[in-house]
């Protein structure tokens, strides 16, 4: 409860994606999956006009490639919300964007041991 003359601050995480989103449907985590690099296409201009959120984003991509799951938490917004943005400037021709790479091969352990090894010979 707060006292007369004071205001009570209301905010609703909800109402706020909603209206970045304007309403939208959020696209399919296939398509842009949390661990998906993006980043700006070279010589790229930022749309007319940008929100708040796209102006952030702009800043965030132009030093080089970043995940989703990056920009959304740098961004505080969530994942959701900003795979939707980071679509449309993809869309749009802003954004270049790389899968990320496939996980890594089980590797022999007879090989492994001699690489430490020869990594021990060598260095000591």
């Amino acid at each position: 409860m707060t006292a007369p003359g004071e205001e009570q601050q209301v905010s609703s995480g909800f109402v706020r994606s909603y209206v970045i989103t304007g309403g939208r449907g959020l696209p399919d985590a296939e398509d842009l999956s949390l661990v998906t690099l993006v980043t700006l296409a070279p010589e790229s201009q930022p749309p007319p006009n940008p929100g708040p959120e796209v102006r952030a984003i702009w800043e965030l991509c132009s030093g080089g490639y970043l995940s989703v799951a990056e920009v959304a938490g740098h961004l505080g917004l969530p994942v959701g919300v900003a795979r939707l943005l980071l679509q449309d400037l993809h869309q749009q021709g802003h954004l270049l964007r790389r899968k990320a790479p496939p996980p890594a091969q089980l590797v022999d352990r007879k090989i492994l041991e001699e690489v430490l090894h020869g990594l021990q010979v060598r260095f000591g």
